[in-house]
């Protein structure tokens, strides 16, 4: 498989006084200069965002259309339908928009397609079924923008539709509705066009309210969770609406929200957008993915708290399906996957596989083989299929490319859907392969990292903890990704049936406890006493009452140190600050000395595994620098090894006296401080 490179700046972090003078402790000054807020102003602008932030609602385009014809209905007391979608985007859309018109007394009829039987979108019949139903005006959220054809039946029927939609239009006509409302749209000047579709539906709501200040407290929550869960930017506007939302989930929770988090256990924990995604989405998307929408539906609309829990834990119940269901397939796909020939996206079918899952194991087994990804469920001679990208590759235009052999498609570069018959299998593992071939997915993007830790005090208790003033995190804000390079791996322990694994390292001196979900100790791919690099999130870990720093890794591979060894051996500059870590001591000297008793030929990329006592490969090309600055050792350097010989009859030197000891122990004091 394919290994990601990583992107690490070799240079002292920034750390601006300005916000030290401030008050900024200095992880957080490091990581929001790394983050081009360098200025306390524009510091506190980002992290204090308020209700400002929100933009006029009329800035929509086709919003006062929309206004116009929802207060129509309200006024002659028409039957209103709110057209969803069944992931958490959709339910928490279609839930917002249902209880407000609700609450103005509108006879409001809330539909949600089936994940298996209708699939995505806004489909002929339902749209009959709604007219026979008694309704005349549907209302999409989260869907619409490409209903076109349906659009056409709605006014046939007499039905009028309002669409509103945050998916891009694709470049076609936009349907003929009575408004279209779409960040997305052609000649639509709203400076937000990463509104998720609940952040459409909140501001329709506004637009009719003629104001968000009762919205906020009323639907805020929703708002924060659709746009969590859809993985929207998390900043400006929507950033305030999700900090808004997740205070309001802190403090005073819906019935249906209370029930859920009670029954996660996450009631009486800190609600951050890792509650979102992690707790409260999968469990509302669970119930789409097993076709059984209705249960989020009542959930976050009830009023009953007794209803509430009834319906928390039936959609608890329904995730642990979800998850057993998910295991079974993602087991079966990932050992067929092993199996197949490398280098080309992985095809795989069955019978049984349930279709509302193939998705989510899709994404695991792209993620886990770095490869294009299908899923194809066959239900007798046709099959329905979920495809998931890796590396850049465009699954539309691939599929574009097997359209003869497939009966449909769609999606986008990223996630596609398709559905074949099963005679053409063969002809389509083929067809697409060698597309992949010709076509070859780019190179996969480089880890990132806000800062590389060389200095262990910059992971204290306090700053870590400070780093909760980022949140909420998420898309275009992530959770600050660090690294620390050349870290001693003390200890590996399976912990979750050997799911997981707990580790620790060290840094100068310094103990740090790490988690690392999703990874066995076979898959690390390093072992106990080995130099490492480590990718990490920091993180304070609360348990039984008391809080300690703990790393959530993300990445680990074998330190790559090579050319920083190189660079010290030749005598080029090399930046203090990257080599103070590995400042030598007394007792490293003395340990060299009683190792180097003979000429010795080392493999530069291999230093690690000759070094005395473990040593790390750069602290021990350093103790030889100095080592040879005062006459004690002679150093030959070739292409791919260093010879070493010790100067026989050496008179007995002082090696305080090195200039090159001295300049590193300086820049170890200045890394100390900070």
């Amino acid at each position: 498989m394919k290994q990601r490179e990583w992107s690490i700046q070799y240079r002292p972090p920034e750390i601006p006084e300005a916000l030290l003078r401030e008050g900024y402790p200095p992880l957080l000054a490091a990581i929001l200069a790394a983050r081009g807020l360098t200025d306390p102003e524009a510091a506190d602008t980002f992290l204090n965002i308020g209700p400002e932030a929100l933009y006029d609602p009329m800035g929509l385009r086709g919003m006062d259309k929309a206004v116009q014809r929802i207060r129509e209905a309200m006024q002659q007391g028409e039957r209103v339908a709110v057209y969803g979608d069944y992931d958490v985007d959709g339910i928490t859309s279609t839930c917002l928009l249902t209880d407000y018109l609700r609450r103005q007394g509108v006879d409001c009829v809330p539909y949600i397609p089936d994940r298996i039987r209708e699939g995505y979108g806004v489909n002929a019949d339902a749209v009959r079924s709604l007219a026979g139903r008694g309704v005349k005006l549907i209302i999409t959220v989260d869907c619409g923008i490409t209903a076109i054809d349906e659009a056409a039946i709605a006014r046939s029927l007499g039905v009028d539709m309002v669409i509103t939609d945050h998916h891009e239009c694709g470049g076609q006509s936009i349907p003929a509705a009575c408004a279209v409302v779409d960040p997305k749209q052609p000649d639509c000047s709203y400076p937000n066009p990463g509104l998720a579709g609940v952040g459409v539906a909140f501001k329709l709501v506004c637009a009719l309210e003629g104001s968000h200040k009762n919205v906020l407290p009323t639907y805020g929550d929703l708002a924060a969770i659709g746009t969590v869960a859809d993985v929207m930017p998390l900043t400006g506007e929507n950033r305030f609406l999700v900090s808004y939302g997740l205070a309001l989930l802190q403090r005073d929770p819906r019935p249906g929200l209370r029930a859920l988090l009670t029954e996660c256990g996450a009631l009486e924990k800190e609600i951050t957008a890792t509650t979102v995604g992690f707790t409260l989405a999968p469990r509302i998307n669970a119930a789409g993915r097993l076709g059984q929408t209705s249960v989020a539906l009542r959930l976050l609309l009830t009023r009953d708290d007794l209803e509430a829990d009834r319906l928390a834990a039936q959609l608890c119940e329904l995730n642990r399906e979800r998850q057993f269901l998910e295991q079974e397939i993602w087991d079966e796909a990932s050992d067929r996957a092993r199996t197949q020939a490398q280098g080309c996206p992985l095809v795989l079918t069955s019978d049984d596989w349930h279709q509302g899952v193939i998705g989510i194991a899709a994404s695991r087994l792209s993620e886990s083989f770095h490869l294009p990804t299908i899923m194809i469920r066959f239900d007798g001679d046709r099959g329905k299929g979920s495809c998931r990208s890796f590396g850049g590759f465009n699954l539309y235009k691939a599929l574009a490319a097997c359209s003869d052999v497939l009966e449909g498609f769609g999606g986008h570069a990223l996630a596609a859907g398709l559905t074949i018959r099963r005679e053409n299998i063969d002809r389509f593992r083929k067809a697409i392969t060698d597309y992949y071939q010709s076509n070859p997915a780019e190179t996969l993007p480089a880890l990132q990292f806000d800062l590389r830790v060389a200095n262990p005090t910059l992971l204290s208790l306090d700053n870590i903890a400070a780093l909760s003033r980022l949140e909420p995190c998420g898309s275009a804000n992530a959770k600050p990704q660090l690294c620390m390079t050349g870290v001693r791996l003390l200890n590996v322990v399976p912990i979750g049936a050997g799911r997981h694994l707990r580790l620790q390292v060290e840094l100068a001196d310094e103990v740090f406890d790490c988690i690392y979900f999703s990874c066995t100790a076979e898959e690390l791919g390093v072992r106990r006493g080995d130099w490492i690099d480590l990718a990490f999130c920091p993180q304070v870990n609360h348990f039984r009452g008391r809080d300690s720093v703990q790393l959530l890794v993300t990445d680990v591979r074998r330190s790559e140190e090579t050319a920083l060894c190189k660079m010290v051996l030749r005598g080029e500059t090399v930046s203090d600050w990257d080599a103070a870590a590995r400042c030598p001591r007394r007792e490293d000297f003395i340990l060299i000395w009683r190792w180097l008793t003979a000429p010795a030929r080392l493999p530069l990329d291999e230093l690690a595994r000759y070094a005395p006592g473990g040593m790390h490969p750069v602290q021990l090309c350093l103790c030889l620098k100095i080592m040879e600055e005062m006459g004690l050792v002679r150093l030959q350097l070739e292409d791919d090894s260093l010879l070493a010989a010790p100067v026989e009859g050496c008179a007995k030197v002082d090696l305080n006296r090195s200039a090159l000891l001295k300049r590193l122990r300086t820049a170890q004091r200045q890394v100390r401080a900070g």
